[in-house]
């Protein structure tokens, strides 16, 4: 498995043996890359991740470490853009491989030791994957166009944002608890932190870039099990009301409830024609399958109102870009992330929680101690082991003008009542 690599010299002993040639191949004329034709050999090959926390002083420490190769890599002229490249995969012979092959190598992400060859090998799949990875994209090994704009952010561009993102690690330099929580949003990752490892880590669902999240320091004070839903005002005269009007069970068949006050109604004496229906009281029942929260909220107190959950649309952790949310934030394998908060009380053990999952009934359950929980944008760092990475400027934070694939992908993307998740709840 390739862990680790040099950022502008050998990936390893490792690769280097893999990809050189029996002197048989060469008297024949043969590239190293053409010669190895075993598609399948770097299928295995992935980025390992480092346990080192985004907000550390070795992170701070191997990012500065990378600005200086930068500069370097930019005093030599960076790398020039990939084009026609967007279909490119294993077994495909063009030009353009030529040019992906010296992007890769520029980068680190290719050995030079792996030739010019205008086939896309074994070799070059290894290498897209290792870019993929460092740049948060799923790593298929594969070219496409979100792969091809991440590789034409000029290195000048990048090295600004390792730059820019210095100054942010650096601000995080302080004791930030023995126990605590990042949330990376351009990168939608959460990290749980403990004794100065990473303990999880999950894929998020965060704001759109209309709905942002916030960057903030709160802290985790309760543990929201089977919550109910209540749907904010907005989502009622936007979303629900011309839901209602093509399909009249909607409510019924999302077990979310009308109140005129404590007075339930039904949705057959709504004038869903009109405004009637903002006059009332959304709210959704509690269920794993159904509510917008999924079966838990973790409480964070805050004066944006916002919070983290699960999600019953957990297709969303899949994706390369994750923007979704209406500003919270959605916790993959959310189970391991309570379990974390909550360890050392009575509902700390997963046969615990997953009793209280499947009652159906409200539980809050405190962890031991309030948790710091630090809602950060980190668009670029490195890690100890020099693996550099990046993440789209989603919120346009950065101001170093990189192109945004998320962005555009964000903008295209349908609006989904079932997305919005900034009602309160109790």
């Amino acid at each position: 498995m390739l862990t680790r690599g040099s950022f502008s010299g050998s990936l390893g002993l490792a690769l280097l043996a893999a990809v050189a040639l029996p002197a048989a191949a060469e008297e024949r004329g043969l590239t190293q890359a053409e010669w190895a034709q075993n598609y399948d050999s770097a299928s295995t090959m992935r980025v390992q991740r480092s346990n080192t926390p985004i907000l550390s002083p070795q992170t701070l420490a191997a990012t500065e470490q990378m600005i200086e190769r930068y500069r370097d890599i930019v005093a030599r002229g960076g790398w020039q853009p990939v084009s026609g490249a967007e279909r490119l995969r294993v077994g495909a012979r063009s030009p353009a491989v030529v040019a992906l092959r010296q992007r890769l190598i520029t980068s680190g992400d290719l050995d030079p030791a792996a030739g010019s060859s205008p086939v896309y090998d074994s070799y070059v799949e290894a290498g897209v994957r290792r870019f993929q990875a460092r740049h948060g994209l799923n790593q298929t090994g594969a070219m496409n166009i979100t792969t091809v704009q991440a590789m034409n952010v000029p290195a000048d561009v990048r090295l600004r944002q390792l730059e820019l993102n210095a100054v942010r690690l650096r601000s995080y330099s302080g004791n930030l608890g023995a126990r605590y929580v990042i949330v990376n949003i351009p990168a939608a990752l959460v990290e749980t932190v403990e004794g100065d490892h990473v303990a999880t880590r999950h894929a998020a669902g965060v704001g759109k870039i209309d709905r942002q999240s916030p960057i903030m320091n709160a802290k985790i004070q309760e543990v929201n099990f089977n919550p109910y839903w209540t749907v904010p005002a907005s989502i009622i005269k936007k979303d629900l009301i011309p839901k209602m009007q093509k399909e009249p069970n909607y409510l019924t068949d999302n077990k979310i409830r009308i109140f005129d006050g404590d007075r339930e109604i039904p949705p057959s004496q709504v004038n869903w024609r009109s405004d009637e229906a903002t006059r009332y009281r959304f709210r959704q029942d509690p269920g794993v399958d159904l509510n917008s929260m999924g079966f838990v909220r973790i409480n964070i107190p805050n004066p944006h109102g916002v919070y983290m959950h699960d999600t019953p649309a957990k297709g969303i952790f899949g994706d390369d870009f994750r923007f979704v949310s209406s500003g919270c934030v959605r916790v993959q394998n959310v189970r391991d992330y309570v379990a974390w908060i909550l360890q050392g009380t009575p509902q700390g053990n997963p046969e615990t929680i997953e009793a209280i999952i499947q009652s159906g009934q409200r539980v809050d359950a405190r962890p031991v101690a309030p948790i710091p929980v630090y809602w950060t944008y980190i668009t670029a760092w490195s890690t100890p082991d020099g693996l550099v990475q990046f993440r789209d400027d989603i919120y346009k934070r950065d101001g170093v003008g990189a192109p945004s694939a998320a962005m555009a992908a964000a903008a295209q993307a349908p609006r989904n009542f079932a997305d919005e998740d900034d009602g309160q709840t109790n």
